[in-house]
């Protein structure tokens, strides 16, 4: 068997950044910059970026990056804001590796068992391939250097395999090396990958004589190892689409085709583990009279024991990770943090809600998973494949950076250094903030709408309930309004194509709940209505209406409007930090001669990737059943392309639709050849 173990101890020197941008740090991000990296290199753990929206944190962020050089992870609340994180950063830093770790499933529905109903419901996914590759080029990334920054979601905290064990299943291969292309071939197979030689994808190799292309599971290029002899000739990098090669290497390094991978010997000591395990459950659930959980039990968990003696895989295994490992019950996983060693930087974005969703990870997993353990689903070790618990989390965390227009009572009380940024490099002043009474606030609302439309301007309002988004919509729609609604209910893409609807002017009114808050870049916003403002609850909290408000503040011509019976103290405290940001930025455009202006973007802008387009709703488009028989092999190739220039700018469900696509007229072409 080839030794794969591959040791690479990375230097503790600095990594070094290059930072490129057009602009210089303007207003008050150069004193934010130079305070949180001063506090970092005097020490401090946990520091506060807290900046108002449209002030530029995320290029604060960047330069902070470039000028405290460790490796960073920037951890979001959602998938959507991580992904326009990920553009940004990526544009700021060409030359370094910006990579991006969200969870993989297009859908995801997890194990669980109702004992009320006696209802199983099995576990249904839907991996990503492209967002696999994202996550395996990001732990690929972090094993083999430290100018490297992640931008991940909260899954970053979940289960992996070590950094020790995923290094020493890396792959090392240099020309002039004497290493017999059977044991290549060995080699691949036992870091799960497989042998294929039709389809050039993510985790396949193909060999023909004495070539081997390699495809990583990583990468969306090849690797062709030439062999003479025992010898590796030459290796070239390789277009995986069009087979050409792109240029000579001198060495490579290639990482295992899966996250969850071990070696065999490894493996069988796991199974040996989970043998012994099954053994002494099956007693206690006996001693118990239990006797049809621990029937469930043994056939279920014999089963997987085969698959993996055979396969070295099976459905579930995560479930195992711990007697695999050889780890300790109630010990925590390893997880992406561990790849980042003792010294590196941790971003939060949006901490006030991020943080919260940390926190509420852990509970609600061993919930499900105590009841699947105490019904002979699953062994007790299933416990330990599991996300950190916030404490646990914030102790694997050197240093942390919290950024928020409204940081939470946590980071107000960790926190040494609070940095402020409220000046707006384009001296837009936060919007004014107006009372109205609540009875007739709907018709107030409606003359409001128009007048606005009328100076070319949009609309949001939010409202308390999903139901009353939507006869509210429906009520405006009624009246000649342009108006939808944006709830939990809309998937992804929908809520893409609704907001760049309503940026272009299709939409005058865009009614929602809590959707229009954090994140939402929309200049073209002059009005946010506040419906029920004085209903006290999480909806309008201080931090909920600050956050609100915000979403027309890209704008010279921005007003927020509360509906009202009585003051609360979260209205008092908007009204108050409101009036304080537009004291300070209006003293400082006086001082430095600034006229506000109106922030400029893209009309068709994706806001889930940052690119210059955005893809079409999924009702729009729909799968052609077949092409005509001469354009076949330009149309199946033109779209292949499309589908991966859409997965690298991370238009992910359009880059499903391609892929739905291109099968259905591969199939149909393959039925003509049948005929």
């Amino acid at each position: 068997m080839l030794d794969v173990a591959f040791e690479n101890e990375l230097s503790a020197a600095p990594a070094a950044f290059r930072l490129v941008s057009p602009f210089a740090p303007m207003g008050d991000q150069p004193e934010a910059i130079e305070a949180l990296v001063r506090g970092f290199e005097g020490g401090a753990s946990r520091q506060i970026l807290r900046g108002v929206t449209g002030s530029g944190k995320t290029f604060t962020m960047a330069n902070v990056i470039a000028r405290y050089r460790r490796p960073t992870l920037v951890i979001s609340h959602n998938k959507t804001l991580a992904a326009q994180l990920y553009a940004e950063l990526k544009a700021f830093f060409p030359d370094n590796a910006v990579e991006y770790f969200i969870s993989y499933y297009d859908y995801y529905q997890p194990e669980a068992y109702i004992p009320q109903t006696d209802t199983y419901i099995e576990k249904d996914a839907s991996i990503n391939e492209d967002l696999e590759r994202f996550r395996l080029a990001a732990s690929h990334a972090l094993l083999g250097r430290r100018d490297v920054i992640i931008v991940a979601s909260v899954s970053c905290i979940y289960g992996l395999l070590s950094p020790e064990d995923y290094r020493g299943l890396m792959l090392s291969l240099h020309v002039g090396q004497e290493l017999p292309r059977e044991k290549l071939l060995l080699a691949l197979t036992e870091i799960q990958y497989q042998r294929n030689d039709y389809e050039p994808r993510p985790g396949v190799f193909r060999v023909r004589g004495d070539v081997v292309d390699i495809f990583p599971s990583y990468s969306t290029e090849g690797i062709r190892v030439s062999y003479f002899g025992d010898e590796i000739e030459s290796l070239h990098a390789l277009n995986a689409t069009t087979g050409r090669v792109l240029g000579a290497m001198p060495s490579c390094l290639l990482s295992p085709a899966k996250q969850f991978v071990m070696p065999r010997s490894q493996l069988l000591g796991g199974v040996e583990r989970i043998k012994a395990e099954l053994q002494t459950r099956l007693g206690e659930l006996d001693a118990a009279g239990k006797l049809l959980e621990a029937q469930r039990l043994r056939q279920r968990t014999e089963y997987d024991l085969a698959m993996l003696a055979e396969m070295g895989y099976c459905t579930g295994i995560e479930n195992y990770s711990a007697p695999l490992a050889g780890r300790a019950p109630g010990l925590p996983p390893p997880t992406l943090i561990d790849y980042f060693g003792p010294d590196f930087l941790c971003i939060i974005d949006e901490s006030h809600v991020t943080l919260p969703q940390i926190r509420a990870m852990f509970n609600g997993d061993q919930a499900r998973k105590q009841i699947l353990i105490d019904n002979g689903f699953r062994l007790p070790s299933a416990r330990d494949n599991r996300p950190l618990t916030f404490d646990e989390f914030d102790a694997r965390v050197p240093r942390i950076l919290f950024t928020s227009a409204t940081p939470g009572p946590h980071e107000r009380a960790v926190a040494s250094l609070t940095a402020e940024q409220v000046i707006r490099p384009t001296g837009l002043l936060d919007p004014l903030v107006e009372l109205r009474p609540l009875e007739g606030q709907v018709d107030d609302l409606l003359d409001e709408i128009r007048a606005t439309s009328a100076a070319g301007g949009r609309t949001l309002v939010t409202a308390l309930t999903k139901r009353a988004c939507e006869d509210l919509a429906q009520y405006l729609t009624d009246l000649g309004i342009r108006a939808e609604y944006l709830h939990s209910d809309i998937d992804a893409i929908g809520r893409v194509d609704i907001l760049a609807r309503l940026r272009r002017g299709d939409i005058e009114a865009l009614i929602g709940v809590n959707l229009l808050r954090e994140g939402l870049d929309l200049p073209e916003v002059t009005r946010v209505a506040i419906l029920d403002a004085d209903k006290e609850g999480f909806l309008r909290s201080a931090t909920a209406l600050i956050q609100t408000a915000g979403r027309c503040a890209r704008n010279a011509e921005s007003k927020v409007i509360l509906y009202a019976e009585h003051t609360t103290p979260a209205i008092e405290e908007l009204l108050a930090v409101t009036q304080d940001h537009r004291t300070r930025q209006q003293a400082y455009n006086t001082a430095h001669h600034i006229t506000p202006r109106t922030v400029r973007r893209e009309i068709n802008e994706d806001l889930a990737a940052g690119s210059a387009t955005v893809p079409e709703a999924p009702s729009r488009r729909k799968a052609t059943p077949f092409a005509p028989a001469p354009d076949t092999p330009r149309t199946a190739e033109v779209i292949e392309r499309e589908m991966f220039q859409a997965a690298q700018a991370l238009e992910f469900e359009r880059a499903a639709l391609l892929r739905d696509e291109l099968r259905a007229l591969q199939a149909a072409a393959a039925a003509r050849r049948e005929r």
